[in-house]
């Protein structure tokens, strides 16, 4: 009998120990945020949208993408800004015109910085991104995966020493919270609170609510309890509007 109920026990504590989920790492996380939000629709699509009054577009086909950014200025000149993998070019009334090295880096990181806040969380696979796995973090009484993403210097752009942290939501996979640490342009502390969620042709947009701490002599990595706290101020709304999305076969 002793036996018998020792070899149950034994059992019983294989099948639990086989049932019991493995927790998951943070790739898996990344890649399911992803997923949720277009998946490999990202890698065919032509995305147009306006923010503030610009209008950006975007094309995508695999690993070749091309960024693009049009304006005008006070002169009434058409300027049009193209970053492709090949690198940037500035065309002026449709003639390409010549930009010196740092201007061009200026401008590239500018064109670049719109379209990645715009197609989060794609691009949190690149090969210059680190991902880590904080742990879980509570806001709004929902429970997230707190990650933490920095860049290697190699493919990581000049902004390549600044520190992201996402919140993406435990149940639904979607990215609801991010934060950045930055060092251009004197540096500082922002939070963005997603907001306006819609999906276009299958890809998820959003908009943000800007915030920043009060003071910026603050732990960077309590930024997420801070907001929680109600002790961040907002500073603006990032809204793109007339978004359209195109999926290129």
């Amino acid at each position: 009998m002793k036996k018998i109920l020792l070899s149950l026990l034994i059992l019983t504590s294989f099948v639990a120990c086989k049932e019991k989920p493995q927790p998951l790492t943070v790739q898996q996380i990344v890649d399911q945020a992803i997923e949720k939000a277009g998946g490999n629709l990202y890698e065919k699509a032509h995305i147009e949208f306006d923010f503030r009054k610009i209008h950006y577009l975007s094309t995508r086909q695999g690993s070749k993408y091309s960024y693009e950014r049009v304006q005008t200025d006070s002169t009434g000149r058409k300027i049009h800004d193209v970053l492709t993998n090949k690198g940037f070019e500035r065309f002026i009334n449709d003639s390409l015109v010549q930009v010196v090295d740092s201007m061009a880096n200026k401008y590239a990181n500018s064109v670049n910085s719109v379209h990645y806040f715009a197609y989060l969380p794609y691009g949190l696979n690149d090969k210059a991104v680190h991902k880590k796995l904080l742990g879980e973090k509570t806001i709004k009484g929902k429970t997230y995966y707190q990650i933490e993403v920095t860049f290697s210097e190699e493919n990581g752009g000049d902004d390549h020493s600044d520190v992201f942290l996402y919140w993406i939501n435990k149940e639904t996979f979607l990215v609801d919270y991010l934060a950045y640490l930055y060092h251009t342009d004197e540096g500082g502390i922002r939070f963005r609170e997603a907001f306006n969620p819609r999906a276009v042709n299958g890809i998820r947009l959003v908009d943000y609510k800007n915030y920043k701490p009060f003071s910026e002599d603050i732990d960077f990595y309590q930024i997420g309890e801070l907001f929680d706290a109600g002790k961040l101020e907002l500073l603006s709304e990032i809204v793109n509007e007339n978004v359209t999305v195109k999926i290129v076969e």
